[in-house]
């Protein structure tokens, strides 16, 4: 049984500099908050979102049922892999998102229009920035760890570098450097078929009061894919038939994995926002820690700090295993302390939200390992 969680805003009042040059005067940021924080402040561990996740990572929402479940609720809770009697775990909704935080859908103060296609562009580095003022809020110094699968591996991977010393253990899961050639182009197909949606309305749809739904369905429809290796799509659907017969026509439901793909679609379009969507891929898109360093990882994870757990799974072809022993590579030249494991997990991409009994023990081992350290000095 999963425990109550309960979500909450803080609002920020002075003005955040992005890395476009643009500012957001003011802003808030949706959290949850699990565990207790202790006396030293010093048992805190961020987690960080991927694209279409929230603040809400773990546990049920009062008087609500299991549909309500947080995002990586398996991995983080009373006596699970992060577990929450233990350490004090925050998970805080990306600016720009549309479950909480200032977004796209929200009221623009200085037009008194919803801020549409003029709320500004983010990165990485710009979320970070925003949640080191919650953590900062909440009277911790530094973070014990900053934990995240995919792109939010890559905010893991940030934290090592904008807050050095305000991170002791970076967990990167999933994840990667930057983005590769194939993976900007997927963001890019997805992102037209938002954009070329006629409700799409150039990103002030709210006004219309309509929903870009068919280029929501297509994006989703196309990440999905991306995010199954071939082995699990083929086991799960294979050539399945959606009915007993074919039916010979090019736009009917013929094949299961169409069925799959149409309902994931159709789902995901109910309560995803078409701007958020266009403005997390395009994060993605640009975070690359690397060029303000001549293109020399290495380089750029000098002024890293922390020890590192990195993890890959063989079945991953979106963020394969070699991006991740990139890392580990440019981690090692710095002498950093850095585990690494590649985890031979069938799943894809969405191995990092599944079970998997290597990948969890290890991961709490990991830190079961950080909870002794606290203890031990604690003692001291």
């Amino acid at each position: 049984m999963s425990f109550t969680a309960t979500p909450q805003v803080m609002s920020f009042n002075e003005p955040l500099l992005l890395s476009s040059g643009q500012t957001l005067d003011q802003y808030q940021l949706a959290y949850e908050t699990y565990g207790v924080l202790n006396d030293r402040k010093d048992n805190a561990v961020l987690i960080c979102h991927a694209l279409n996740a929230s603040h809400h990572v773990a546990g049920i929402y009062k008087n609500q049922g299991t549909e309500t479940l947080g995002w990586w609720d398996n991995m983080i809770g009373p006596n699970k892999p992060v577990d929450t009697n233990k350490f004090f775990v925050i998970g805080i909704n990306n600016l720009g998102s549309c479950f909480g935080s200032t977004g796209p859908m929200d009221i623009n103060p200085k037009t008194k229009k919803n801020w549409g296609a003029e709320f500004p562009v983010l990165t990485v580095e710009d979320w970070v920035r925003s949640q080191e003022r919650l953590v900062s809020a909440l009277g911790i110094k530094s973070l014990q760890a900053v934990m995240g699968g995919s792109l939010g591996g890559m905010q893991a991977l940030s934290w090592s570098l904008v807050f050095p010393d305000k991170v002791n253990h970076s967990v990167v899961i999933a994840s990667a450097p930057n983005l590769n050639a194939e993976n900007i182009a997927f963001n890019e197909v997805a992102r037209r078929a938002i954009v070329n949606d006629p409700d799409f309305h150039g990103g002030n749809f709210y006004e219309h009061n309509v929903i870009p739904k068919r280029g929501l369905k297509i994006a989703r429809m196309v990440g999905h894919i991306t995010y199954l290796s071939d082995d699990v799509m083929n086991s799960k659907f294979g050539r399945s038939l959606k009915n007993e017969e074919i039916k010979y026509s090019t736009q009917d439901v013929e094949f299961q994995i169409e069925s799959y793909l149409r309902y994931q679609g159709e789902k995901f379009s109910e309560y995803f926002d078409a701007n958020t969507y266009l403005l997390i891929t395009r994060a993605l898109d640009y975070f690359d820690p690397a060029k303000d360093s001549g293109n020399n990882l290495t380089k750029a994870f000098e002024k890293s700090r922390a020890d590192f757990l990195v993890i890959s799974f063989k079945t991953d072809w979106r963020f394969s295993p070699a991006r991740s022993r990139e890392i580990v590579r440019a981690l090692i030249d710095n002498k950093r302390c850095v585990s690494y494991a590649e985890i031979d997990a069938p799943h894809g991409h969405d191995a990092f939200l599944l079970e998997d009994e290597r990948y969890m023990a290890l991961v709490r081992s990991y830190f079961d390992g950080i909870s002794k350290k606290i203890n031990s000095v604690e003692k001291v």
